[in-house]
């Protein structure tokens, strides 16, 4: 399953992300893997942010230079992650990309087609990109086979 979504600003796509982890929290479903696809500037960050925000998570920020940002919030934990500067299997086990997958939560993963290969089955693709205008946005949520039935979008 395919849902697309234009926005026209930062505050709408907080609000997709949002609405997605309010499916996903709805669903019964407290670990997952968010694998965010997109241009340098898109607002995968905003995404991430109103995800966050739906489990009493503030302050989001880009993990850019950190490469993972941990959180916390409303019983949960949130795990975001750039891979923008990964170059391999020997970056991923250097961070501990598998520990936080086995780790209860949710991986929000920006720059995932850097380590595609590496994605484990079954994750939530996001896909953003850039619309007429400068703030305007088309986001992608495509749900793995597992997921279908049971997350409403």
């Amino acid at each position: 399953m395919m849902k697309t979504v234009q926005c026209g600003n930062v505050s709408e796509t907080e609000a997709v992300g949002r609405e997605l982890a309010k499916a996903i929290d709805g669903a019964g479903i407290r670990s997952a893997v968010i694998a965010m696809f997109g241009e340098m500037g898109v607002g995968k960050t905003a995404f991430t942010r109103g995800f966050s925000s739906y489990f009493g998570i503030p302050g989001v920020k880009s993990p850019t230079y950190t490469v993972v940002n941990e959180y916390r919030g409303g019983g949960t934990s949130v795990f975001h992650f750039d891979m923008y500067r990964i170059e391999g299997e020997d970056d991923l086990y250097s961070i501990g990309f598998d520990d936080y997958l086995a780790k209860p939560g949710y991986c929000i993963i920006e720059w995932s087609e850097n380590i595609r290969e590496f994605l484990p089955d079954g994750y939530i693709a996001v896909t953003v990109s850039r619309t007429d205008g400068a703030d305007g946005r088309k986001i992608g949520i495509s749900l793995p086979d597992g997921l279908k039935e049971k997350v409403i979008l």
